[in-house]
Parts: C-alpha cells; structure tokens; sequence
C-alpha cells in the first residue's frame, strides 16, 4: 500500500515552488519529487539538509513531513477493466486511476523519447472518450471531460514531437479535442494550455508567426485572470512571434510584461506546475536569435544553461540555440562545444524541437567544415541520423 505525503507537498507549496522550480532548486529531476509526494520514495540523507533549507523547516520537521501520510487504497486495474466492459459502471475511483495515468505520462514527457509514450497515451485518451460517453453521472462526465482534456493535450504534444514537428494536422486534432473537452466544463486553465500548445504547432512547424501570435494572444485572453503562469507563457510565445517578424520593441516590451507576470504567481494559481525560473531565459535568448542580435542571445542563453541540468528536451533546445549564437559571431570552437552537449541530450530525449535546431546548425557550420572540430561534430550529427 502506497501513501501520498500531502503534509509534504502543502509545504512545497506554501514556500511558493511548483514541482519542477523544487527539483531545480535541488538539482534532481523533477519525477523524483513527484515519487516523493507520491510516498514511492524517499529524499536521500544527504540531500535532506538542502531540503530542509529550502522548504523552510528543521530536519526534524521535515523528517515529520515525510512520515506522517495518509494511506490511500491502490486501484487495482481489474477496477478499471469491470467498467470499459460495464461502462455504465464508471466511477470516480476509475477516473482518478485514469488521471493518475495520464500524469504519470505528463511527467515522463519531457525526458522520454515521444515514440515511448505514443502508444500508452493513445490507449488512455480512448479509454477516457470512451467511458465519458457512456457515464452515468453528471459528476463523473464531467470528470472525464477533465481527464479526456489532459490525454488530448499531451496525445497532441507527442504527436507532433514524434513526428519531428512534421504533423501538423494530426497534432491540431488532437489538440482541438483537448479545447472542446475543457470548455464542456468550463475549465479555462485547460483551454488556454491546448490553445498554447496549438500555437507551438504554428510558430515552430508551419513557421507562421502571424498565426501564432493570433494563438498567443488567444490563450492570454482566455486564462485573464485566472493564471498568471499561463499568461505570461502566451505572452512569453507572443514575444518570440514578434521576433520572427521583425518587431524588435514589441518583441521587448512582451519580454517584460511576461516577467511581470512571473513575478505575480502564486501558490493558488492553477498552472502553478507548469512553471520553470528558466522559461524566461530560454525564450528571451530565441527571440534575440531572431532579431540577428547573436551576442545578447548568447549572454541570456549561457546563463539559462548554467542553471539546465536535467538532461530534458528543453535543455536540448537551450544548448542548440546557445550553439547557433557562437556560430553567428564565428566563435566555431565554442559552437562546437555547445552543438556536442545538445546533441548528447537529444540522443536520449529525441526531442523534435532539439534534432530540428541541431541540424540547423550543423546546416551553418558549413563554411567551417574542413575543421576538425566542425568535423567531429558533422560525424556526431551523421550518426544521429543514421540512428533517427
């Protein structure tokens, strides 16, 4: 029988860090501290004196805060296989299962290859379609409109990953189901998620800011108070819009009203776990990309590195991009450096975000491909292709 520190993950909260600014502040990835306010597992000995520090308590608290948790019941999944075949049977112990499922999945995503969850994922969200369509009760509907929002995102995010940021259609379906179950419940925080991941689809795949930016603008107008995470993330993607037409004031004067949105979040806010001190950093260095402003990219895209060790397909994108920023200044050695690191987490992540920017910028090392680094570097990309 597991046990769900809850005492543990008030605290978290109350100090005001998401799951993943915790693992950040710690070093450690964030599905550890998910296993630990799980009870799965326990923080080590030696990195229970950092903890104690940043939650704000004694060892001795903290040793209470770990201890002391509520036992909960496994569901067992004979429970969930008695109502796919006697839907009308649906309980909220089975949609819990499902949700349970589909976050476990969510946490995975960022450091899994996306071909790896496909499959699960895809099971799940018909699973939730189907018994939503056949539940008994209101409560329970609407419950599954929650978990069928969910499934559909992420279905919709891997989609488009696994696919290397090529399937578009597919990817807009998926997310367009997510859209219309979140707004049957009224649920904006998860309508502004699905619409901000539609607009990924447009500014990195279809490469058409205009619509992404419209997108961008859409997702801050449906989270208005509700969430500041989620608005500043949109206004975040409104400002890397803005870079790639040109638009270098408005692009700024985004970057700014996004951070004024960061520094208002608070332990409430829906989207709370969705938010990373590193996101500013990783979007403000693109957009100086896109404005030809290679060595401000450089300057805020070291710094996001420094503070990136979760070998995560954001990481990936980082890297790359701190890459592209030393070529354009013809700093091939340091370029070379930063294109190896990238390319070392894309071959366990196989993020499309992160293969797409380290063949881009193998593209641009061309001019310097009789040296040796660059060399080094061409076998490196060509062994990641043989292996994609």
């Amino acid at each position: 029988m597991a046990s769900r520190r809850q005492r543990f993950a008030q605290r978290r909260k109350s100090v005001g860090f998401s799951q993943e600014r915790l693992a950040e502040r710690l070093g450690i990835d964030r599905s550890t501290v998910t296993r630990w306010e799980s009870g799965e597992t326990e923080p080590l000995p030696w990195l229970r004196p950092k903890l104690a520090r940043v939650l704000q308590v004694s060892i001795e608290q903290l040793d209470e805060l770990l201890a002391e948790a509520g036992e909960f019941e496994a569901v067992p999944d004979e429970r969930l296989n008695h109502a796919l075949e006697h839907p009308g049977s649906v309980d909220l112990v089975v949609v819990a299962r499902l949700r349970e499922r589909v976050q476990e999945l969510d946490v995975r995503y960022d450091k899994a290859p996306s071909t790896s969850l496909l499959a699960d994922t895809g099971q799940c969200l018909g699973q939730v379609s189907f018994l939503r369509a056949h539940a008994a009760t209101s409560r329970v509907r609407r419950e599954l409109f929650a978990v069928e929002a969910e499934a559909a995102t992420l279905m919709g995010q891997l989609v488009w990953d696994a696919s290397q940021r090529r399937d578009h259609t597919t990817a807009r379906a998926y997310l367009g189901q997510a859209v219309e179950a979140a707004r049957q419940i009224h649920d904006t925080t998860a309508v502004g998620l699905a619409l901000l991941r539609t607009s990924f689809v447009a500014l990195y795949g279809e490469k058409e800011p205009q619509a992404g930016l419209a997108l961008a603008m859409q997702t801050a107008e449906a989270v208005k108070g509700n969430s500041h995470v989620l608005t500043g993330l949109a206004i975040l993607h409104a400002a890397e819009a803005r870079a790639m037409l040109g638009q270098r004031r408005d692009c700024e004067q985004a970057l700014c009203l996004a951070e004024a949105h960061f520094g208002q979040i608070g332990t409430a806010d829906t989207a709370a776990d969705l938010f990373s001190p590193t996101q500013h950093g990783r979007l403000a260095g693109s957009c100086y990309l896109f404005l030809n402003d290679a060595e401000r990219a450089e300057s805020i895209l070291e710094d996001t590195a420094q503070a990136l060790h979760d070998r995560s397909k954001s990481q990936a994108i980082v890297l790359g991009n701190l890459a592209l920023a030393c070529i354009r200044q013809k700093k091939i050695n340091e370029a070379s450096a930063w294109l190896h690191s990238a390319i070392e987490v894309v071959e366990m992540t196989w993020g499309g975000g992160g293969l797409g920017i380290v063949f881009g910028a193998g593209r641009e090392l061309r001019p310097w491909r009789r040296m040796p680094v660059v060399q080094d570097v061409y076998d490196r990309l060509l062994s990641l292709m043989a292996a994609a």
